[in-house]
């Protein structure tokens, strides 16, 4: 950036023009050509004169209140991000830095401006400083502040001459009233965990939204202890001690789940999850309790193949469908009522959930089972569905001689209309592809 003649320019505008010109000078410099200590040495100075640079710009956008006003923009931010073709998005976070580090936090500002502090660890500590309570006087808030920036210099003694991650001095930033004020940390720490806990219940949310192509669409907003338990609970069914093929199994043809990306795995652990969910134990709903009223008709639950209807669906009209397949596999293990209609959609039988196994029928399946009964199958039984030998949709009855123990993959095998199952002598099942 070559000055045109005129009065002097200031000390900053020209170390700007120094330095650009300084970096035009060497545009077409190969850093190929650099041995690996120069290339090493290059890129620690260069993130350090990178962060000299954001500190400058945040003290010029700081003092810049004017230049938005003379142009009209809403701030400075915005005014920039229009003149260097920036996202207004990016600039706009830094201009609000900028204000807080010049009015608020003086040394995070000179410890930029000498490249030891860089614009990430910078905003980490200026976060952890403007959430220290307002009651706190200003002695302890700049002590804060000084022992935050010695940790993110290296400073500090226990560093040892090394500057922290922001990641670290963030978990730092949180606790650091234990070093400057352990008197008041505690009860400050209550507080805060208090507050935040309200704001986490406050922003409590499950939404759902069909997609219309079969799947439906849930986002939650959950508080962290709470997402922490359903975390654990996915990490469990997503283990691969025996679990992994029961996942695998939920989609058909799926792979393995120790092959499948972590977001497909933990839903399909989800899937599982509510599986095992006891209805017994939720509230009445309706006048009785919960259920899924599945309606079918009575030739196609019949037949291998068909389709079911989810009463109160998730979609706008109720008419969520679900395959016969489907439909029976769930009236093995949960509080399904299956509304089995007639040509002329009359119900003809409404089954109840005493149909289902009861807990003391499970102990003793487990008792004489012990692994899934499909030939080879290893999985434990306390991970396995109870299923009908003959359906109840075949007038089978729940007792235990109609019943065997399976895991989710053979439970799916067993009601996937693409195979057949062969009962063997010592009670295993084998199933094979139809032909």
């Amino acid at each position: 950036m070559t000055l045109l003649p005129g009065p002097v320019p200031h000390r900053i505008t020209r170390a700007v023009a120094a330095c650009r010109d300084a970096l035009v000078s060497v545009a077409d410099a190969r850093a190929a050509y650099l041995s690996t200590a120069e290339k090493a040495d290059l890129l620690t100075e260069l993130v350090a004169l990178e962060t000299q640079v954001a500190e400058l710009r945040l003290r010029a956008m700081a003092a810049s209140g004017d230049v938005a006003d003379t142009h009209g923009a809403r701030d400075v931010a915005a005014w920039l991000a229009h003149r260097a073709n920036v996202e207004v998005a990016r600039l706009r976070p830094e201009g609000r830095l900028a204000e807080t580090i010049d009015q608020r936090w003086p040394e995070v500002g000179a410890a930029m401006a000498t490249g030891r502090l860089s614009l990430d660890q910078a905003k980490t500590i200026v976060h952890a400083l403007d959430a220290l309570p307002d009651r706190i006087d200003d002695t302890l808030q700049r002590d804060a502040e000084a022992r935050l920036v010695a940790l993110g210099t290296g400073d500090a003694a226990e560093c040892g001459g090394l500057g922290m991650l922001p990641q670290h001095l963030r978990v730092l930033g949180r606790r650091v009233l234990d070093v400057v004020a352990p008197e008041v940390a505690e009860d400050e720490e209550a507080r805060r965990l208090h507050a935040e806990e309200t704001r986490a219940q406050a922003a409590l949310s499950v939404r759902m939204k069909p997609l219309g192509d079969g799947a439906t669409r849930v986002t939650m907003t959950l508080p962290d202890a709470t997402a922490t338990r359903l975390a654990t609970y996915l990490d469990a069914l997503t283990s691969p001690r025996g679990e992994v093929t029961r996942l695998a199994s939920l989609a058909p043809q799926a792979p393995e789940v120790e092959r499948l990306p972590r977001h497909r795995a933990l839903g399909h652990a989800f899937c599982t999850l509510l599986d095992r969910l006891d209805p017994s134990t939720l509230p009445d709903h309706g006048g009785d309790a919960t259920t899924v009223m599945v309606t079918i008709g009575i030739e196609d639950l019949r037949k291998r193949l068909g389709a079911a209807g989810l009463l109160d669906s998730v979609t706008s009209d109720g008419s969520g469908r679900i395959t016969a397949a489907h439909a029976r596999r769930l009236a093995c293990t949960a509080k399904i009522v299956p509304a089995v209609l007639g040509g002329r959609s009359e119900v003809l039988d409404l089954g109840r959930a005493q149909r289902l196994f009861t807990p003391a029928q499970r102990k003793a399946l487990r008792l004489r089972d012990t692994t899934c009964r499909a030939e080879g199958c290893t999985v434990p039984a306390t991970w396995c569905d109870a299923h009908h030998h003959t359906p109840w949709s075949h007038g089978g009855p729940t007792d235990l001689a109609n019943a065997v123990l399976l895991c989710g993959y053979h439970h799916h095998r067993a009601h996937d209309p693409t195979y057949d199952t062969t009962r063997l002598p010592n009670g295993d099942h084998r199933y094979h592809r139809r032909r």
